[in-house]
């Protein structure tokens, strides 16, 4: 049996992560705990910081570890399934850039998606492990000091292309995290605005529209 073409196997694993990418636990994992869209409180949001406005922690945590595995498991998939069929390193970190824009503009959603940050550092713990262990490190530490969700991911998102280029020179790697960071940072606009107006929301800080359950 002929084996399948590289460029085959390479654009089934980069639609087969965005499509992965698409997956918005967010609104999943609320529709089963019985709690209100996160898209219609807080920022409105698919993401863990607008559900943890919910009130409910566990939802939050569950879909913070949803969206991260998702990114982790796109990149580690590729690498054990496609790179025997000759997908290289560029292969690899396209899919990984591929899951995140998923995220950002699922298709399941109608493009409509979060800002991508737990995506981004799944796929950076899977890719370059040391830069995604940096950049989770960097977002908890400013999280601590300042409470600012959207302060800590823009932080992350900063300092992880200079990480990478500083560790590995340049590679595949590079280009895409310099995409996703870029990315990221793009979809912080408006929190960007309120943070210097200084009417951005603080982690925790709770949505009186999520406590109303979802609507049918």
């Amino acid at each position: 049996m002929e084996a399948m073409p590289a460029w085959l196997v390479s654009t089934a694993s980069i639609l087969g992560a965005y499509l992965l990418g698409s997956v918005s636990f967010a609104v999943i994992v609320s529709r089963l705990m019985g709690l209100a869209d996160p898209r219609s409180y807080g920022s409105g949001n698919p993401g863990a910081t607008n559900v943890l406005r919910s009130g409910s922690k566990v939802a939050a945590a569950l879909t913070l570890l949803g969206d991260a595995a998702k990114g982790a498991v796109a990149v580690w998939a590729v690498r054990r399934f496609g790179v025997p069929f000759g997908v290289g390193e560029w292969g690899v970190a396209i899919a990984g850039l591929s899951a995140f824009v998923g995220h950002l503009f699922p298709v399941f959603l109608r493009f409509q998606g979060g800002k991508g940050v737990a995506t981004f550092l799944g796929v950076l713990l899977t890719l370059s492990p040391w830069v995604g262990l940096l950049a989770c490190g960097v977002w908890i530490l400013m999280a601590v000091f300042f409470r600012y969700a959207s302060l800590s991911s823009i932080s992350a998102a900063a300092v992880a292309p200079l990480a990478q280029l500083l560790g590995w020179g340049f590679g595949p790697i590079l280009p895409a995290t310099i995409v996703m960071s870029a990315l990221l940072i793009m979809r912080h606009q408006k929190n960007i605005a309120q943070l210097l107006a200084g009417k951005e929301h603080k982690i925790g800080a709770k949505s009186a529209a999520a406590a109303q359950p979802r609507k049918h």
